[in-house]
């Protein structure tokens, strides 16, 4: 019968003290109906601040598959959603590192200036295996950019990509308009059929 008394007496004193969790995570409100010491934030203590460097590890990121060419639309939109949305860059590639760097460079100062830190990583095997097992173990990818003229954007485009081959969503960024007006995009339920004539 006790520790039905103390559930009680829990539940209670939680109904009378609801008002105070209004702005607490459930740690401290667990500690505050256990009237336990805890870090509660006053309104007129500022709050904690965090070091630049850690702030940056915490950061979303945005993944952009690149293949043999960088098109500047590409990267324009890239960096023009990193800055905004204050995602650092991830780029996924099966090129070399030569290869990646001289495609990166003419883009690393504005990179800097942004503020968007750049990671380059080599992946290897087949290239939707790859992306999906790389993507599958960062979940600090928010979602996944590729250009429309490229082997991924075109799947995605022809509608041969099944939608969820890769765990993230998939941008496909239009370099090539007048490619994109040839094919039009399959969508909502079509995109997952096959058609059997």
């Amino acid at each position: 019968m006790k520790p039905l008394t103390n559930a009680l007496k829990k539940m209670l004193s939680g109904l009378a003290h609801a008002d105070a969790g209004e702005y607490l995570t459930p740690r401290q409100k667990a500690a505050y109906l256990q009237n336990t010491n805890v870090n509660v934030v006053n309104s007129d203590e500022p709050p904690p601040v965090l070091s630049e460097k850690a702030v940056k590890k915490t950061r979303r990121r945005v993944a952009m598959y690149m293949g043999s060419t960088l098109p500047a639309k590409m990267m324009d939109y890239v960096i023009e959603t990193c800055s905004s949305l204050e995602h650092d860059l991830t780029v996924l590639t099966f090129e070399t590192g030569p290869v990646s760097s001289a495609l990166l460079e003419p883009y690393m100062k504005q990179l800097e200036e942004r503020g968007i830190e750049l990671e380059t990583v080599k992946l290897s095997g087949e290239p939707i295996t790859g992306l999906a097992r790389y993507l599958r173990n960062h979940s600090e990818i928010a979602f996944m950019t590729c250009k429309d003229t490229g082997y991924l954007g075109r799947s995605y485009i022809n509608g041969t990509q099944a939608r969820n081959a890769l765990p993230v969503p998939v941008v496909v960024v239009v370099v090539d308009p007048k490619a994109a007006e040839a094919q039009p995009a399959v969508q909502g339920e079509e995109a997952g059929r096959t058609n059997i004539a």
